[in-house]
């Protein structure tokens, strides 16, 4: 009788493990592209090159993230944009983080 039980619920179990796994993930990957977008607008809008400030990102973004640039008048905006985890495809959308700073003008340290 045990063993039918145990049998009937395992995978239950294991489901909600995995579901639960998965968001923890999930948490911690919107924070990774949070901390992408912030440190790359940051260097760009020091005016450290564009493609340091581009491989910082990619290092501190997770893995198969996409990093887009846009800059309009004198602001710059970093989009870090993740697919979700396969478990949680079905419920979540690709996460999208974005952050935004004035470009510091030379003219202001004189």
């Amino acid at each position: 009788m045990v063993t039918a039980e145990l049998a009937l619920t395992l995978p239950a179990v294991v489901l909600v493990l995995v579901i639960c796994l998965s968001a923890l993930s999930w948490g911690v990957e919107r924070v990774q592209c949070v901390d992408a977008a912030r440190v790359t607008v940051r260097e760009l809008a020091r005016g450290e090159p564009s493609g340091r400030a581009l491989a910082d990102a990619q290092r501190a973004a997770p893995e198969g993230a996409r990093v887009t640039v846009s800059r309009s008048g004198g602001d710059v905006t970093v989009t870090v944009t993740n697919p979700p985890p396969p478990a949680l495809a079905f419920a979540v959308q690709e996460t999208s983080c974005s952050s935004t700073a004035r470009v510091e003008s030379t003219d202001d340290l004189s």
